[in-house]
């Protein structure tokens, strides 16, 4: 059984470089067979993971550690003063790892940008994967190839890809503007909540988990969503997944992503052969929300420790 201090979050800041404090929520014990650390995806927070924290903190019994942090400028974590890139996120990533993970294997988990930011720590930090990291969960991630702009691609790739750029760039240049017409749309309007269940969740997203992710998503300033948005334009390290060879990898999609497409999917196969791949046919971008206990087994399995029954 669990403990009861174990049961719930302890919440921790952690000061980077560049001064950006970055909130991070830690459950379980700390001296646990495996950390996992849970990297979530662009415009949400640390909450995305919350399912995950509790079942892997509870269910294994006290052998596994959870720590989650809310990405630069998301949820509870300031912006600094760094120009966002996923190298930079990276850098944020191995600090967490260090300062919450000081001992033991860790097994990392990234969903959408925090995929970007865990692929981009195996390109720049290939030493921490082996020993270190032993075992990673790709989750609606990609190592590149978001920018659908260039002359390869369909006329219609093309054009959509160049208007979510121009919205972006409005994001970024004029975000005072930009806040004022988002507050015509309150989190909790129907609109609103239409907006992100079409374009973030599959056909049989759960009311209340469309709600939550449409809170967190309105809560995050314009010019930090076009910032990382940026970030994961111009992230590509597909020719640099080395270091992931050597630990188990699982990729895992959703059959109805609209965001990152099954696509991104099939060139981190490509890349990590040795990889293994699980699609949640019903399931949209939000994955560690559509299916919580699929993903909790898959981390579990990849810390080698079997989950308590439900």
């Amino acid at each position: 059984m669990t403990h009861l201090r174990h049961a719930a979050d302890r919440t921790e800041t952690l000061r980077t470089p560049d001064g950006a404090e970055l909130r991070m929520h830690v459950r379980g014990p700390d001296r646990a067979l495996r950390t996992v650390v849970l990297a979530h995806g662009w415009g949400f927070t640390s909450d995305t993971w919350s399912a995950q924290a509790s079942r892997l903190a509870s269910g294994s019994g006290g052998a596994l550690r959870v720590v989650r942090w809310d990405q630069r400028g998301h949820g509870g974590s300031g912006r600094g003063t760094a120009p966002i890139t996923t190298d930079l996120l990276a850098g944020d990533l191995a600090l967490v790892i260090a300062e919450a993970a000081a001992e033991g294997p860790v097994v990392l988990g990234g969903h959408s940008l925090g995929g970007a930011a865990v692929t981009a720590l195996a390109a720049a930090r290939p030493e921490l994967f082996g020993d270190r990291v032993s075992g990673v969960l790709l989750a609606a991630a990609t190592a590149g190839g978001l920018d659908t702009t260039g002359p390869e691609f369909p006329l219609p790739e093309r054009a959509g890809g160049a208007a979510v750029g121009t919205v972006m760039r409005t994001l970024r240049a004029a975000p005072g503007p930009v806040e004022a017409v988002r507050r015509l749309a309150a989190p909790h309007s129907a609109l609103w909540r239409a907006a992100v269940r079409r374009g973030f969740f599959g056909p049989d997203a759960r009311v209340a988990d469309v709600a939550a992710c449409a809170q967190q998503l309105h809560a995050v300033p314009a010019d930090v969503l076009g910032e990382h948005h940026a970030a994961l334009i111009g992230h590509d390290v597909r020719d640099r997944l080395d270091a992931l060879r050597g630990v188990p990898v699982t990729v895992l999609a959703g059959g109805q992503d609209r965001m990152i497409g099954p696509s991104h999917a099939g060139e981190l196969l490509r890349a990590l052969p040795g990889a293994r791949m699980r699609t949640v046919e019903r399931a949209g971008h939000m994955l560690p929300v559509e299916a919580p206990e699929e993903v909790s087994a898959l981390l579990a399995e990849l810390c080698g420790v079997e989950l308590a029954p439900l």
